[in-house]
Order: structure tokens, then sequence, then C-alpha cells
């Protein structure tokens, strides 16, 4: 998730990299590491941006590269946050919220056509927040996937438990989108997602390990800093997501699992364990 870290220099990086040229080098690097095939683009949640800059991003890898693309917050907001950097709309209701038209001109319309097949998919997040009744905000996200250009992969990632409902799985399928397997918070395991949700949003299976069950944000990041060491393993969802990948992969269902500093202490040290996983004895 992202690929501009000092803390990666001499895993990812050249020991001696200058971390002022990691934003502006550092995907290159990334790109030429042998387990470092996709990467998750995360300045797009916070603001749309201009097609060059996705240009600018898939000429920095090799072909076989993909990116995982966040959606602007705006369209999976019900009501924007009591957080200072909304300023004068905090807790107001977001009139762009699930809005199908804005999504495909502020999101789809930049990175689709600069990415063309490097683009493992448009990842709409949606944060912990009270959306009313499950079941209608499975039909709402369905009506609002439906109305998106066919042919784009729309990813949708849950962090409220209640939401994830035969509804949703319906809204899935209906509209041909995938689901993410999120190791975050209060979900269920990654194993228990996928037991709840039909083949077809697991295809490609999109895993997002983000934290330890139950730990916060700002505590992983203040104990995991600079994202140097492998500091806690989380042996648990280490080997639940092993299992879900390695089903896939026995099923020729093409896997892309994306991984936060946050996870462990360290991405790319834990994509490494994941794949030793993966490899077996």
């Amino acid at each position: 998730m992202s690929w501009s870290f000092a803390g990666w220099r001499g895993l990812v990086y050249a020991a001696g990299a200058e971390p002022k040229l990691l934003a502006e080098a550092g995907l290159t690097a990334y790109g030429q590491h042998p387990l470092l095939g996709t990467v998750e683009v995360d300045r797009s949640f916070y603001e749309p941006l201009p097609e060059r800059y996705f240009s600018q991003l898939a000429a920095q890898v090799p072909e076989g590269f993909r990116f995982l693309v966040k959606a602007h917050e705006e369209c999976t907001l019900l009501r924007f946050p009591k957080h200072a950097r909304y300023g004068k709309r905090r807790g107001e209701p977001n009139p762009r919220f699930l809005d199908a038209a804005y999504a495909e001109g502020a999101v789809l319309a930049p990175c689709v056509p600069a990415l063309g097949k490097k683009l493992a998919g448009i990842l709409f997040q949606f944060p912990p927040q009270d959306v009313g009744d499950p079941v209608r905000f499975a039909e709402r996200l369905q009506a609002f996937l439906e109305r998106l250009p066919r042919g784009v992969p729309c990813v949708v990632e849950l962090r409220n438990a209640e939401l994830l409902t035969p509804a949703y799985a319906q809204a899935l399928t209906a509209s041909g989108a995938l689901h993410a397997h999120n190791a975050w918070g209060a979900m269920p395991s990654v194993l228990a997602q996928a037991r709840l949700l039909p083949p077809l949003a697991r295809k490609p299976l999109i895993v997002r390990w983000l934290m330890r069950r139950g730990d916060a944000y700002q505590a992983a990041r203040s104990r995991f800093l600079p994202f140097d060491r492998l500091a806690e393993p989380d042996l648990s969802t280490r080997a639940d997501i092993t299992a879900l990948v390695s089903k896939a992969l026995a099923h020729d269902v093409p896997a892309f699992v994306l991984v936060n500093n946050k996870a462990e202490g360290c991405a790319p040290a834990s994509i490494v364990e994941l794949a030793r996983a993966l490899a077996g004895p």
C-alpha cells in the first residue's frame, strides 16, 4: 500500500537511497522487486487525480505490474466525518455518496485509460459508518455498481461487519464487482468473509492485510515507525491469508495481496514471509 517509505531502504531500495527521491523514483525500484507485482494508489482516496498522474505511474513499471486504485472517499461517505480536514462540511450529508455519475467522471475516467491492462481494480472503501439498514445499503450499492461501465474491475471493501449480508453478496454477483477481503479492526477473518461470498466475487481474489484484529491505526503506526522490520508477527492472519491464496491458486484464480506496514511493522518483510508460507516446506 503505497511505495515511498524511507524505512524500506535496504529491503526494496538501495541502502543509501535519498528519502526525498523515493516519491519520484521509489515506484521504479519497487516494480523491480520479484515479490512486489502490485501496489495500491492511496492518494486518490483523498482527492481526484488527473489522468497524467496515472500515465506517469504506468510508465514506471513493467507490463505485468498491476495497480489497485482507491476511489475518492466522497463516493463512499454517507456523511462527512467530524474531523477538522472536512471543514464546514463536518457532520453534513454527502451528496456524492454512491453517485455513479460522479464516480465515473472523477474516478474511472482519469485512471482507466491511463493504466489500461495495468489496472487490477478500482477500490471503493467504505469506512466505518452508520449507513442504516444493511439490506437497503446493499440495494443502493448494487444500483450504483450497475450504473458504472461494464468491464472496469470494481472492488468493494466493507468495514462494518453487519453489512456483510446475503444482500451484499447478491449486489456483487449482479454487478460483477469483487469483494476486498480485509484483515482490519472488527471485521471477520478473511476466511470467514470468503465463506459468506459467492465464487464470482472472489475471481480474482483481492486481499488487503491492514492491521491486527482489534488494533488501532494510530497505535500501530506509533509502534511500528519507521516500518523497517517485522516487529510483531501476526501468524494467525498470515495463516488465513496463506490458506485463502493457496486455494485460489489451486483453482487457477489470480490473487492480489495488498499489505500495510501496520499489519506487522514492515510490509515488504510481511510479503517475504507470506511468500515463504505459500511456497511451503
